[in-house]
């Protein structure tokens, strides 16, 4: 009670008078900071740190760092725009910078430590608990989270733009580590700084700039893009005066092109300008069912991507005839064309993007009404596959039919017969349009190095990821004018869900990342072993955050232990034989139950067959009775393989080949 008590009286007295003459301060103030700067930050140690700002030209500005009690004097051009570099000391804190213009703004409560930026899709972006699930023994990790208040992150918002922003926007400010705001944290990211924390006791501060089901191109400046010409186009484009406005305009019309060819084609027949399919009368008896919401390929059509067709015959009550409905529908993967009565209605091109179509009244008769709606899809899992459905009344939506259940279909074209859509206008994964907003605006901000997850939504390009991967590491290197600051990154790990590809390119995406580091200063976490056969967002976050935080502790931080599983290094044939041998063999080779599993071997016929593999001192020996002449080995090339290779430090080995042959699985 006295401990209550007295927080209080500290806040009452203390805290909410400070807090108001902050913002009266800021009120009248005339600088202002980048969003990246608010209270509780923390800023890279023993180093000379940027702080930048705007301010009315032609007035003066001071700089005070309490740490040292130093004043410097900011010059601010023509522009309105200043940027000063200040010493940092050895970490600690917390800190306050007093800025000065004839009024006073301040940064309270910031720590001195390692500021380390997350960046990557939805495995990085992933939190604690939330849109993904949730991590691993959630309760416990958010009971500990309280004993790191130095543990801090601030998440930058995610935003795309045409042209290079000087600012980022953000939801709030750093937040300090509690059993609050953990959950909002990145999960590896907080792992790889708790596991940093508890090995040095210095504050860890962590820049989260992350968006689910991105590319690496969209992270990616323009000038390194124009590089590649698969990229070159489009970047020339925006550099040309490419708007948002006119992309959109560009793309309605290849976007009804493209729909009209798709038509033209479709198996349904295009009679004077209607799809027989759509039609209400059309005889679709013949048709087999299916229980939706669904994946089709859950239901009984394996390995399809292309159109299919799904149709339902409801019953429409005398009141609703004549007036305007709504089709609402859950998601579809992908596109989707949908029709009452034989008259479009509505598409979509977003992928899982909730519909909502009106019907006007014209079309409503009482009685037995035709929804018919044909679905694209260009890849894994397609269908009408998430819920609600429902028919309702447009002006009084508490009068609904349930639309889930049994519905008839038929396939149409399949992918091969189709051309694909065009890039979606709004489309997240444009080139370049992800670092515009979420990198060039905090490439000032001193950073120690980068931790980066990310790759799966670039797995079907793995060959032009073994270039782009170290354009993007080197172009980040190069704007930030850090030098080759530390870039560690997660191998994407063992997925398999029902629905993706037989074999699918997530081997070659792993391969492609393995190639990369070759990159002076990087590192790979493989994750190889803790992924999930059926989520592609694995809960066990705790372990990638301890592998990155192995190699930085190992790499930047120069400790003497290992941080990375076997990684292949160099082949001999030996007869019917293939002698394997591998760097980081830390306390020896060893395998995760009776025998070695996960290789397969070839001949110059480059037909693999599994192979009998054992580990002889810092080699492993792999043959197959199949294979007389082998050529080439590799192992774990598979969504989600089977293998058990570690060194004694318990770290996985590396899926690998020792070939380089094209488009063999």
């Amino acid at each position: 009670m006295v401990a209550k008590t007295f927080y209080k009286d500290f806040i009452s007295r203390i805290l909410l008078p400070s807090l108001f003459l902050f913002i009266i301060n800021i009120g009248y103030a005339q600088i202002v900071l980048p969003a990246c700067f608010t209270d509780n930050m923390v800023l890279q140690q023993q180093t000379k740190v940027n702080l930048w700002g705007t301010h009315p030209p032609g007035k003066n500005l001071t700089i005070t760092t309490s740490w040292n009690n130093k004043t410097y004097k900011a010059t601010v051009d023509a522009n309105g725009n200043w940027k000063i570099k200040v010493s940092t000391p050895i970490y600690g804190g917390p800190y306050t910078i007093t800025f000065n213009d004839g009024k006073i703004t301040a940064l309270k409560n910031i720590l001195i430590g390692e500021v380390w930026v997350c960046s990557g899709q939805s495995n990085m972006e992933m939190p604690l608990t939330g849109f993904y699930g949730d991590v691993l023994n959630l309760k416990n990790e958010l009971a500990d989270a309280a004993n790191y208040p130095e543990i801090r992150m601030l998440k930058i918002d995610n935003k795309t733009s045409f042209t290079p922003l000087d600012n980022v926007q953000t939801k709030g400010a750093w937040a300090i580590c509690n059993l609050q705001t953990v959950r909002d944290f990145s999960a590896v990211a907080y792992f790889f700084a708790k596991n940093l924390f508890l090995d040095k006791h210095i504050p860890i501060g962590i820049i989260n700039s992350t968006w689910g089901g991105t590319v690496a191109e969209a992270w990616t400046s323009g000038s390194a893009l124009k590089t590649m010409p698969s990229f070159a186009l489009f970047v020339n484009a925006v550099e040309g005066g490419l708007t948002q406005q006119k992309l959109d305009a560009r793309y309605q019309t290849e976007l009804r092109h493209w729909i009209d060819s798709i038509n033209a084609n479709d198996p349904g027949g295009l009679m004077q300008g209607k799809l027989l399919w759509a039609e209400p009368d059309f005889d679709d008896s013949a048709w087999q069912k299916m229980t939706v919401p669904t994946y089709w390929e859950q239901a009984g059509v394996p390995d399809y991507d292309g159109t299919m067709w799904f149709r339902k015959k409801i019953t429409i009550p005398a009141a609703w005839a004549g007036k305007d409905l709504k089709l609402s529908m859950g998601g579809i993967d992908d596109y989707d064309v949908s029709y009452f009565n034989g008259a479009e209605i509505g598409h979509t091109e977003l992928f899982i993007y909730k519909r909502s179509y009106t019907i006007p009244g014209s079309l409503v008769k009482a009685g037995e009404n035709t929804i018919a709606i044909r679905v694209f899809d260009n890849g894994g899992l397609g269908g009408i596959n998430k819920g609600p459905l429902q028919l309702l009344l447009a002006a009084d939506t508490t009068g609904q039919i349930n639309l889930a259940g049994q519905w008839v279909y038929h396939k149409a074209n399949t992918l091969t017969l189709l051309q694909q859509p065009p890039v979606q206008s709004n489309s997240i994964n444009r080139p370049t349009l992800i670092y515009n907003a979420m990198i060039n605006p905090i490439l000032p901000y001193t950073i120690k190095g980068v931790i980066w997850y990310q790759g799966e939504s670039n797995a079907d390009r793995a060959t032009q990821y073994r270039q782009l991967f170290p354009l993007l590491i080197n172009d980040w290197r190069q704007k930030w004018n850090e030098g080759n600051f530390p870039f560690y990154f997660v191998q994407i790990a063992n997925y398999s869900a029902i629905g993706q590809p037989p074999a699918a390119n997530w081997p070659a995406l792993r391969d492609a990342q393995l190639s990369a580091l070759i990159v002076p200063n990087t590192g790979m976490a493989v994750t190889i072993d803790i992924g999930d056969a059926n989520n592609i967002h694995p809960q066990n976050k705790q372990e990638t955050g301890r592998r990155l935080a192995l190699i930085a502790r190992a790499r930047t931080y120069g400790e003497n232990i290992p941080y990375s599983g076997p990684i292949y290094k160099s082949q001999v044939i030996n007869g019917d034989k293939i002698e394997l041998k591998f760097t980081h063999t830390d306390k020896g080779l060893l395998s995760k139950g009776d025998t070695l599993k996960g290789f397969i071997i070839a001949g110059a016929n480059r037909k693999f067959y599994p192979a009998r593999a054992l580990i002889a001192g810092d080699k492993v020996i792999v043959n197959s009775g199949n294979v007389e002449n082998p050529v080439a080995v590799r192992y774990a090339w598979a969504n989600n393989p089977f293998c058990n290779l570690y060194n004694g430090a318990n770290l996985p080995a590396s899926p690998f080949r020792t070939d380089n042959w094209d488009d063999i699985r």
